[in-house]
């Protein structure tokens, strides 16, 4: 059992609201208006760091957690329970600036062969490099649902045999709610919320059409495996434990995924995150998960 905090000795039934995993209570919103007056100069911007820092609100690799922050400001200045200073600039949306990925020409002589004339691989990370655009742009062209920027924290690589690209794989921030997924782990939701951090999502994976070699697919998602926990946790200062992706049934088998050992969980909803109908919206895709430890419960606090 955990030890209290002067937090959790606030009676529960002053919550107010749940937001991002932290419970909200009376006592919090009295702490931020204090700092708002006690702060009359500063930006919402400044407001919300202040308020990260004061509640150690920090991201695993020790960032402030300013945009939550910000988020749940605006969302009790539009309740009426705090008193924001007005906007003083809008920043750029970069989602909405963000071009699409441009085309990439590349040699598209086929490659051919046995996996013994491609290896050795190597597998570089290009987030934040200047190879991302050529993943990003390999992706847009030559995968069926083109390329989305993932949302939290994510990792893309390009796979290479020699000079010459082979496959890409990005990797993201795992859905939050997964049925499949938490009932296999044996989650409850304080767990899952707490420790949901540890599970890496595929959200892309692309063998470039000319590369023709039998169990390549396969053999990368081993490899990944080995490599992905480590370049995360210099990245973003914590591990991975848990591996998992969709397949599209109506498209493809996930024959790769199985023939690495990864294991069927069950099947989406097809009802999307933001669902307000409760029917599905979507094609409904098979679940397939893979632990990177025989300890990977424990670890993402299960036991």
């Amino acid at each position: 059992m955990r030890s209290r905090t002067a937090f959790d000795s606030v009676p529960f039934m002053d919550a107010m609201m749940k937001h991002r995993g932290r419970i909200i209570r009376q006592v919090d919103v009295a702490f931020i208006r204090t700092l708002i007056r006690d702060h009359p100069l500063a930006s919402r911007r400044a407001l919300s760091k202040t308020l990260c820092e004061a509640w150690g609100w920090v991201q695993p690799n020790g960032v402030l957690r300013d945009m939550v922050c910000r988020g749940l400001m605006l969302k009790l200045h539009r309740q009426g329970q705090i008193e924001l200073p007005p906007v003083r600039q809008v920043p750029p949306n970069n989602i909405v600036r963000r071009e699409a990925p441009r085309p990439v020409e590349l040699d598209a002589t086929p490659i051919r062969g046995p996996l013994s004339e491609v290896r050795p691989l190597e597998f570089r990370q290009v987030r934040r490099t200047a190879e991302e655009v050529l993943v990003t742009g390999l992706i847009e062209e030559h995968h069926y649902l083109g390329y989305t920027q993932p949302v939290g924290e994510n990792l893309k690589y390009l796979v290479s045999s020699g000079s010459r690209p082979v496959a890409c794989l990005v990797w993201s921030s795992a859905p939050r709610h997964l049925g499949p997924r938490d009932r296999f782990v044996g989650w409850s939701a304080e767990a899952r919320r707490r420790n949901i951090r540890g599970v890496a999502y595929n959200s892309r994976y692309l063998i470039l059409p000319w590369v023709e070699v039998p169990h390549l697919a396969s053999h990368i998602l081993g490899q990944m495996a080995r490599v992905l926990s480590r370049d995360w946790e210099r990245l973003y200062g914590h591990p991975i434990y848990f591996l998992e992706t969709f397949v599209d049934p109506g498209r493809f088998r996930g024959t790769c995924y199985r023939a690495a050992n990864w294991i069927e969980l069950g099947w989406t909803t097809g009802r999307g995150k933001d669902d307000l109908t409760h029917r599905p919206n979507r094609p409904i895709k098979t679940v397939l998960g893979y632990p990177l430890t025989r300890q990977f419960r424990e670890r993402l606090g299960v036991l």
